[in-house]
């Protein structure tokens, strides 16, 4: 199996922190057990969000999109370039209080929304133009390689035709007449 050549490797602001931070006491607010729940989380929610930040990654090479996070349940995925049908950029109002924004991953297979969302990638933009772009290259480089396939392919059909001809016609000839 050919080596995979790493092309970026995205960093995360550290702003996300204090979004993420907000976005959980806003959700303890407008849930009864999450009103009782909030000191919890304004005391234990900057380590979990910190571990959070430490275990992600995402990385772009040749072939692959590398995602992954998590602190207790970790969650790796790889997805091939080729599959990507769509990178969104989501940017809310607190979003843009902290300057960050959200990628989504598309792909041709997932059903209900994006396979990834990334929160607070420094350089949003630019990571999902190189992955774009890389995506590009991949896809021009598999529809080049299409045609002589295709062309291998016929040769061989021909073949494999002729062959069933001449054995149609042996058996025609062992057949009785009438």
């Amino acid at each position: 199996m050919p080596t995979e050549t790493v092309l970026a490797e995205a960093t995360f602001n550290r702003r996300v922190l204090s979004y993420w931070l907000l976005y959980g006491s806003i959700l303890c607010l407008v849930t009864v057990v999450g009103i009782i729940l909030l000191p919890v989380w304004l005391l234990f929610g900057h380590f979990f969000t910190e571990r959070y930040l430490q275990h992600m990654s995402c990385v772009l090479t040749d072939r692959t999109l590398k995602v992954s996070r998590g602190i207790l349940v970790r969650q790796e995925k790889t997805v091939p370039l080729d599959k990507i049908t769509d990178m969104g950029l989501i940017e809310g109002p607190i979003m843009r209080y902290f300057g960050l924004q959200t990628i989504s991953v598309e792909t041709a297979g997932s059903a209900a929304g994006a396979l990834i969302q990334l929160v607070g990638i420094d350089g949003a933009r630019e990571f999902r133009d190189k992955v774009l772009h890389q995506r590009d290259v991949v896809v021009a480089g598999s529809q080049q390689a299409l045609p002589e396939a295709v062309v291998s392919a016929s040769t061989n059909d021909g073949q494999i035709l002729v062959e069933i001809r001449d054995a149609l016609l042996r058996i025609e000839e062992r057949l009785p007449k009438g």
